[in-house]
This record gives structure tokens, sequence and C-alpha cells, in this order.
């Protein structure tokens, strides 16, 4: 098996100002020309579920109130994972270039999350004209526009 060495490039930073990327002083470079772009994908570490025990689970009980039982971790978006990487798509609220810290609106992640990755979300890439899903959250919003006004609180089992 082959293995990576991943470095993260920054950290995701919350407090009461809001939701941030702040990134590594030497890779201040990286983000030139990122303006004009609405949203980014962001790629992170589950530095908090990064154990040998959580990277050997391979199948789960369902997190989904209405999905199946038992499920394998790839049908999931749970952080236990063989290598546990996020990905996650966020609005762009404000670019701070000379302090590398990207505003964002919100996205999964913890205070002190590292980050691995950036992306620019572009449609022709990104998006999917007609995604399927399975019938058990066939409900869920079709975009991350609806999703913040979705009560996820009643479509998970913890």
């Amino acid at each position: 098996m082959k293995e990576f060495k991943v470095r993260s490039i920054g950290t995701i930073r919350i407090n009461k100002e809001g939701m941030f990327v702040e990134l590594d002083e030497n890779y201040l470079p990286a983000l030139k020309e990122l303006e004009g772009f609405s949203h980014l994908n962001v790629i992170w570490w589950f530095h908090e579920f990064d154990s040998p025990d959580a990277r050997s689970i391979l199948e789960t009980d369902s997190p989904y109130c209405k999905g199946p039982k038992n499920m394998g971790i790839f049908a999931t978006r749970s952080p236990i994972r063989p290598n546990p990487v996020a990905l996650s798509v966020g609005q762009i609220l404000k670019i701070d270039y000379e302090k590398g810290r990207i505003q964002l609106a919100y996205i999964d992640a913890n205070d002190g999350t590292p980050v691995i990755d950036l992306k620019p979300y572009t449609p022709s890439l990104d998006r999917v004209e007609a995604p399927k899903v399975p019938q058990w959250c066939q409900h869920w919003p079709s975009s991350i526009e609806k999703s913040g006004e979705f009560d996820w609180e009643n479509e998970f089992n913890f």
C-alpha cells in the first residue's frame, strides 16, 4: 500500500467575527486571482477522528434516520474513514490577501481544523445537472442555499 505525505496549508478559525480559512504565510501567493469566485472547495482533515481504530472502520450503523440499518462508510458523510479527508463547499464572503484570510459563510468544520487544499468552485467541473441519490435521502435540499433552512436535526441518529 502506497503512503502519501500531506501537509496542512492553513487552519479553520471560528470566532465572533465568523468563519475563516487562515493560510500559513508561505501559501499567500497561492491566493492570486481568487477574487471573482463566489464559492470555494475546501479540502480539510478530520483531525479529531484520525486514529488507527477510526481508520479501520469500513461499515457502520446508519447515521441517518431514514437510511438503511447498516452502511458502508463510503455511503456516508461520516468523519470516520480510512483517510479522514473532507470536502466542503463554502461561499466566499471576503478575502484578505495580506493576512491570508478567507471568510466563509459556513462549512461543517470545527475551529482548529487543518486545511489541506483549496480549489475554486466552478460549475463546469463541480456541478452535476441531475444527480441521483437513494430514496431515503431524496427529500434533502437540492442545494447548499436551501440546506440552511432545512431541519437537519431530525435526519441523524446522533
